[in-house]
């Protein structure tokens, strides 16, 4: 059961940023004077915004379907300043080509040059895999500062969008009581073991923004999914992404600018991922997004008076211990191993008789006719082939299945161990994560540097005290796959399960931390 809970929490910072003084955190984030300075800090002065875009595509690396974007936000009420920042990266440092000391190195520049304090400025990573510049850090710099020199006064709205077409969840559910997941990196289980799947979230949380003109300013959408489908021609791409914010662009007003912001997509895929029977191509499914946006946009009303708030807190994590997983793999793996025999198939033969046999499971080995005449003659020949040919064909599917789930276990195994030798490198210290929440009028966003699994942004958002709270992962760093705590006893069995760094513990403690934020915004 989910509990959204009051703790004490580890830090508060309640940004006011910009050219003022950033307030101190108090010893009691719910004392009277921190609640008064939460209400004054949202409330002050008209809101002003700027946004920006720059190209950020690698030029080694032959783009198809648009270049890759980093795209900021600047809002500020006078005394608060947020500074939202999306790139078109896998992720923010760890993997992918941007680098560890990529935010810190946004964030000293932003403050130094722009008197913006670090807490106030959030990236957050698409995840699609295209290649970004290796100036990467200077090119969001620009962004930031030239959305900083095009302040305007703006009205704010906040819409809810569906789309359900475009993605599916990526973990099925076993007839054992397992799960598996799908990826290229190993096949599917048959079909006889699949039992259900999970669930996606449809929903697109969108804030607009509007200059007092009627024009529309920016638009900025939450959504989870993996973009990672891939485009005609196999290039360096934004994905569906790319596609989508291009159609909320091009039907909005004039230098109008969409920025995405990934939500809890870890164990969200593209719909048909895996599919062998045409060319994989992002681009109709960005188009579907990109049009259900603009539905949803078309229907928001915005209004001046909105509060702009902004916290952001570091929270401690337990570190996983692997090592009884990995025994329990390794042993599994020994197991699938020795359940390996002799068949005198070979993949030649295999294809041949498969074919035959499907083609007439009665009479596969020569006409029905012949059959008939050894019947005749009390002979039993080929209905003795017959048996031994399937007899034969059984046991090399079965090498095949057993063959499937090898490759799964010694991929996950692999993701395992490396984990393992990283937090006994830290010492098993608590991994320390930033937790940002944002509100912009009745729009909210958590954010959360892990690859959030459905399952947790769905039981953010339902006990919300907020109607439209929307969550992203992918943001302010990456610590890899941050599944549920019954995820995490799945051993081996996908990818989210096995790439993580976190004990179970960590989902509720993360559940806690973000009512308390929710509470105070």
């Amino acid at each position: 059961m989910l509990r959204l809970m009051l703790l004490p929490t580890l830090a508060l910072v309640l940004v006011g940023c910009g050219d003022f003084k950033q307030p101190a955190a108090t010893d009691t984030p719910t004392s009277e004077a921190h609640a008064k300075r939460a209400a004054d800090l949202g409330k002050v002065g008209q809101l002003r915004a700027g946004v920006a875009k720059v190209d950020v595509t690698n030029k080694t690396s032959p783009s198809a379907g648009g270049p890759l974007f980093v795209k900021a936000l600047v809002i500020t009420n006078d005394i608060t300043t947020a500074v939202l920042v999306t790139v078109d990266a896998v992720a923010v440092g760890e993997i992918g080509p941007i680098g560890n000391d990529y935010l810190g190195k946004v964030r000293a520049k932003v403050q130094q040059e722009l008197k913006i304090a670090p807490e106030c400025v959030t990236v957050n990573a698409s995840h699609c895999h295209g290649i970004v510049a290796n100036d990467v850090d200077e090119k969001t710099f620009e962004a930031v500062k030239t959305a900083t020199e095009r302040m305007i006064p703006v009205r704010v709205g906040v819409g809810v969008g569906h789309e359900n077409r475009v993605s599916e969840n990526r973990r099925l559910r076993l007839r054992n009581g397992k799960e598996a997941d799908v990826r290229h990196a190993y096949s599917v289980p048959p079909d006889a073991e699949v039992d259900g799947v999970g669930p996606i979230d449809p929903q697109i949380g969108i804030l607009r923004l509007d200059k007092h003109d009627g024009q529309t300013l920016a638009v900025v959408y939450n959504f989870a999914c993996h973009p990672i489908m891939g485009v005609l021609g196999d290039g360096n791409t934004a994905d569906m992404i790319g596609f989508a914010s291009n159609v909320i662009e091009d039907n909005l007003s004039e230098g109008a600018v969409a920025l995405f912001v990934q939500g809890c997509g870890g164990d969200i895929n593209p719909i048909r991922y895996k599919d062998v029977h045409q060319p994989r191509n992002a681009e109709p499914l960005g188009n579907m997004l990109g049009l259900s946006v603009l539905q949803a946009v078309r229907k928001i009303k915005c209004s001046p008076d909105a509060p702009l708030k902004l916290l952001s807190e570091r929270l401690a994590l337990p570190r996983a211990e692997h090592a009884e997983r990995i025994d329990a793999l390794l042993a599994e793996h020994a197991r699938l191993t020795k359940s390996l025999q002799g068949t005198t198939l070979n993949l030649k033969t295999f294809l041949e008789l498969t074919a035959k046999y499907k083609l007439s499971g009665e009479f596969p080995s020569y006409d029905s006719h012949l059959y008939h005449t050894e019947k005749a003659q009390g002979r039993d020949d080929l209905f003795k082939l017959d048996e031994a040919n399937r007899k034969n064909l059984k046991a090399y599917v079965t090498n095949i299945e057993v063959m499937e789930k090898l490759t799964r276990v010694q991929t996950n195994l692999a993701l395992l161990r490396k984990h393992q030798a990283a937090n006994l490198a830290a010492g098993r210290k608590p991994l320390e994560v930033e937790v940002t929440a944002l509100r912009v009028g009745d729009f909210v966003l958590i954010t959360f540097p892990g690859e959030l699994t459905v399952e947790i942004g769905l039981n953010v958002k339902k006990a919300s005290p907020h109607k439209t709270t929307f969550v992203a992962g992918y943001t302010n760093g990456y610590i890899y796959y941050t599944p549920t705590a019954k995820q995490l006893q799945n051993v081996g069995g996908a990818q989210e399960d096995s790439d993580c760094r976190l004990a179970p513990e960590w989902e509720q403690r993360f559940y806690d931390k973000v009512a308390a934020m929710l509470k105070r915004l």
